[in-house]
């Protein structure tokens, strides 16, 4: 018995001491294993491209492209890939209030008023003020009204339309690239108490009451930023956020990225779309890779715990606070733990359950980023092709389950 249990402690030794020699034989097994299991649902084909990660608050874990970022050419969908991340932006524009409160250069709980050159009240509720607070956690009572579909969208300059849709869906139109307005004309035509696209606006509740998710409120903020601060939405985001993070690959516009990068974005598996760009950039804009993003999660789960780099610990746990209660809720998603409408921060949300991060939708986008605060884990995954179906929807979440699966295997091999 003795020798036997000798025997099997000298092979235990032998057996560590080849792992401890050979610790990347484990790592690329770990990381084949995952390549194939994301891979086989990629074989599905419900997606053309896409890119995701595992993060923690050190590095990044792992990150990977599959498919085509461009079919028709065959074009391998890489970990350089670049594409707008719709509402994931937001987590930035988050990130953005709060450096330019740091700065002294405006505060949350200000009147938006304050800082616009056109005036923004409720019209049922012209005495109270509405604030960049309510606008952060989406209880300002703006909210999208049809101009935001058919006004706000246009083409990139200078491409080829040929065999291209110029509309998302029945109502989402992209305009042409002739037409483009900035920012500030597009708010104030939708926000102004005289503006031409003030039609259905404001809902029925008093600001700061109720949450309604509103795209054009996340734009008045990031115009605030603008006019706080002197600077351009794009540049201050770029001093602050994007070059101490070395995110060298993202921008706001198609003139700060490497476009031959970009991934042709489609609408289903067989129809491509046509490149766009929005006059509310801020709210949905944002166009990186999977490794830059993944650089500004690593920086979340940093901050989340108190060893952030871009914003001090007091801003950072301000980010990070649930700003409202049931009250604030006429219907409150309870089911979906990877559901940024639970609760929120400052245009940072949290599902039910405490994941920590946003989702993201637009024309050939869909997105996803969140952590774990239980145990500093994040994932993201960009995908360059949109679903609405119960295959799509399996397979996209599938590939999310297979991330969480494998991320404490990765975790304990750095």
């Amino acid at each position: 018995m003795a020798r036997i249990l000798l025997l099997i402690f000298i092979s235990w030794v032998l057996i560590s001491c080849h792992s401890a020699k050979h610790p990347h034989r484990i790592n690329h097994s770990i990381n084949d294993s995952l390549n194939m299991a994301i891979d086989k649902i990629y074989q599905q084909e419900s997606f053309n491209g896409f890119a995701v990660s595992v993060v923690d608050e050190r590095s990044t874990l792992y990150q990977k492209g599959f498919g085509f970022s461009n079919v028709k050419e065959k074009k391998p969908y890489t970990e350089n890939t670049i594409q707008n991340i719709a509402s994931v932006s937001k987590t930035l524009v988050g990130i953005a209030l709060l450096k330019a409160q740091e700065l002294g250069k405006l505060n949350l709980d200000d009147p938006v008023q304050k800082y616009l050159p056109f005036t923004v009240t409720h019209p049922n509720f012209p005495k109270i003020p509405i604030t960049i607070r309510q606008l952060a956690t989406h209880t300002s009572s703006i909210i999208d009204n049809e101009f935001y579909l058919s006004k706000n969208y246009f083409l990139k300059p200078n491409q080829n339309l040929n065999g291209l849709k110029l509309n998302f869906d029945d109502e989402q139109v992209f305009n042409p690239s002739d037409s483009i307005i900035s920012m500030a004309a597009f708010l104030e035509n939708v926000l102004a108490e005289n503006g031409s696209w003030n039609k259905n606006s404001f809902s029925p509740h008093k600001p700061g009451t109720i949450y309604e998710y509103s795209n054009t409120g996340t734009a008045l903020a990031a115009f605030i930023i603008e006019k706080a601060t002197g600077k351009n939405f794009s540049n201050f985001t770029k001093e602050y956020i994007l070059n101490p993070l070395q995110m060298k690959n993202s921008g706001w516009s198609f003139n700060e990225v490497k476009f031959s990068n970009f991934s042709r974005l489609y609408e289903n598996p067989d129809t491509p779309l046509p490149y766009y760009q929005t006059a509310t950039y801020p709210d949905g804009g944002f166009i990186t890779d999977i490794n830059d993003l993944s650089k500004f999660l690593t920086e979340l789960i940093k901050g989340y715990n108190g060893k952030g780099t871009i914003l001090t610990q007091k801003s950072y746990k301000e980010y990070f606070t649930p700003q409202l209660t049931d009250s604030n809720f006429i219907e409150r998603n309870g089911q979906n733990p990877y559901n940024e409408s639970y609760n929120t921060g400052i245009f940072i949300g949290f599902g039910y359950t405490g994941y920590i991060g946003h989702t993201g939708g637009d024309p050939g986008v869909m997105s996803m980023l969140f952590f774990d605060p239980k145990n500093n884990l994040g994932r993201i995954m960009i995908f360059n092709t949109n679903f609405s179906d119960k295959k799509g929807n399996d397979a996209f979440y599938g590939i999310w389950n297979a991330l969480e699966k494998y991320q404490n295997r990765l975790k304990d091999i750095q």
